[in-house]
This record gives structure tokens, sequence and C-alpha cells, in this order.
């Protein structure tokens, strides 16, 4: 059996993804093609966000109570 390589392909305008898939699976030996998922990507502000509204947010009275659960 011959081996298996792999090859990335960037695509600039996402609305021919479609095509180019189907064109790259007609290809004779092309066993499989897989678009991968993206990940949507959150600004520091929408993680903040996000903490707040799931409970990851913790309050103090006072930046000395914030420092004496430190021990400091």
């Amino acid at each position: 059996m011959p081996a298996q390589g792999q090859i990335l392909v960037n695509i600039d305008d996402l609305s021919m993804l479609k095509d180019i898939k189907k064109a790259i699976s007609m290809v004779k030996g092309v066993g499989k093609v897989i678009v991968p998922r993206r990940r949507k990507l959150y600004s520091s502000y929408e993680l903040s966000l996000r903490d707040l509204e799931e409970g990851r947010v913790t309050t103090h009275a006072s930046v000395d109570d914030y420092f004496k659960k430190f021990g400091l």
C-alpha cells in the first residue's frame, strides 16, 4: 500500500468552500476531504462577560480583604 499524504489548502473566499471540497474529492486517489470547524475567537472582554454570566467571578468588600485572602 502506498504512503498517504496530506495537502493543506487555504481558501480566501469561504463561499467557494463547498465547490472546492467537491472538486478535490473528484480527483483520483483522494480518499477523504475534511473541513475542520473553525472555533470562534473571543476577545478578553467577551471572555470576561462569559465569566460573569457563568458565575466565575468573586467580589471583595475592599482591596484589603482581597489581599487577606492570599495572606498578604
